[in-house]
């Protein structure tokens, strides 16, 4: 019973695949509603220009954006300026602070103990040569790391600057890139012919 309804159905398949294709083509009768074309604010009929939206980031970060039409943006350009500069800063302080540290640790100065303000400094014996030497070696290496640290979050600001003013070209050059609604792709089953021979296929159709 299986094998007969397999080939049943194979025979149902081919008959309405081949008759469908033999069958002369209606002509679609045209439709008598006719549609009015929208017409486009003035402003989307205004060029809009690459070159204007990289200008505005590059003068004030953001103002690409706004002329792109992409508000969303604007509060990320800014957030990560404002966390840029948080700790730019921060390190820069911290940097001072051990530079300084460190001067009135190795200056023998007993009225400059600004060292004494670092975090856990109360705990070393600084009476003793070679345990003072150990600290001055760790405020230095401290103040080398922070400052280090403000270096980059330096070159990290530049190159945040640079990539809000490409996030703006390249969404200036893509604001009139559309596309189409109907783009689909559908498939049916239909003969195909090979060395003219017919046997049973699928046929794509993409719209776009």
């Amino acid at each position: 019973m299986k094998i007969l309804g397999i080939w049943l159905v194979l025979i149902l398949f081919t008959a309405t695949g081949f008759s469908s294709f033999c069958q002369e083509p209606k002509v679609a009768v045209p439709d008598t509603i006719q549609m009015k074309t929208p017409v486009k604010a003035k402003e989307d009929t205004i060029a809009h220009s690459p070159h204007k939206a990289t200008i505005y980031s590059a003068v004030l970060p953001g103002l690409g954006q706004i002329y792109n039409r992409k508000y969303w943006k604007v509060p990320l350009v800014y957030g990560g300026f404002a966390a840029f500069g948080y700790f730019i800063k921060w390190n820069n302080d911290q940097y001072n602070s051990y530079k300084q540290a460190y001067n009135d640790l190795v200056d023998d100065d007993p009225n400059t103990t600004s060292y004494m303000k670092l975090h856990g400094i109360a705990q070393w014996d600084l009476t003793n040569s070679s345990v003072k030497s150990q600290l001055a070696t760790r405020i230095s290496n401290g103040k080398d790391a922070f400052r280090r640290y403000r270096d980059l979050n330096i070159i990290g600001t530049v190159a945040f600057y640079a990539l809000n003013i490409i996030d703006a070209s390249v969404d200036a050059h893509f604001f009139n890139f559309d596309i189409s609604d109907d783009l689909s792709m559908n498939w049916t089953p239909a003969p195909v012919y090979c060395m003219d021979n017919r046997t049973i296929g699928i046929y794509f159709k993409f719209n776009f």
